[in-house]
């Protein structure tokens, strides 16, 4: 099989008490498996196994784009985590984010916004153009800036899925409190690479 389930760089507890040792078993060590399985059973013998994730991504639709975006989703919201974070981002990302919000506490609340006017499932997205302009996009289901041409920085998974065990149909506690975990070195790298 070509994808695998990725180890994360932290221990399923680590987390805690944000995101639960019991959420990232389920969420991630299921749900993200069952993506993976799937995406690997659609992609066997056709163009796409020879193919980026991120290409197929950009080129498909319908059932191999959600499978395959949901894996790229979900490495990339597990791993912009950590247990040991800065409440603040530095350098030119948060430049940038004050130059559009203005403050980091506006960005924070517009993205939540975002997130909680979302209907139903999908993602909510700090992504930059190829200039290092930022926005916010939120998209349903497995939604994924990078089919609009835009680089991902940041997402909060707002599918019920990813806070029901912790926080029953609380989504605004979900999202308040995963600030909490963001790893704003992670999400500086991302950006920097976008502006060299």
């Amino acid at each position: 099989m070509k994808y695998s389930l990725q180890p994360l760089p932290y221990g399923d507890d680590a987390l805690e008490p944000i995101i639960s040792r019991d959420t990232v078993r389920v969420h991630y060590g299921k749900h993200e498996l069952g993506y993976i399985n799937k995406l690997n059973d659609m992609i066997a013998g056709t163009e796409y196994e020879t193919m980026s994730l991120e290409d197929i991504i950009r080129s498909s639709s319908g059932s191999l784009f959600n499978n395959a975006a949901q894996v790229w989703n979900h490495q990339f919201y597990f791993l912009t985590f950590t247990p040991h974070t800065r409440r603040h981002p530095v350098g030119a990302l948060a430049t940038a984010i004050e130059r559009h919000w203005e403050t980091f506490e506006t960005f924070c609340e517009v993205f939540m916004q975002s997130g909680m006017s979302l209907f139903g499932s999908g993602w909510v997205w700090l992504c930059s153009d190829d200039e290092g302009h930022l926005g916010i996009r939120a998209l349903s289901n497995a939604g994924n800036p990078l089919t609009e041409g835009l680089i991902p920085l940041l997402t909060f998974d707002v599918w019920e899925h990813a806070y029901y065990i912790d926080y029953r149909n609380r989504r605004d506690a979900h999202l308040h409190n995963l600030w909490q975990l963001v790893d704003w070195s992670v999400v500086e790298s991302r950006y920097n690479k976008v502006i060299e």
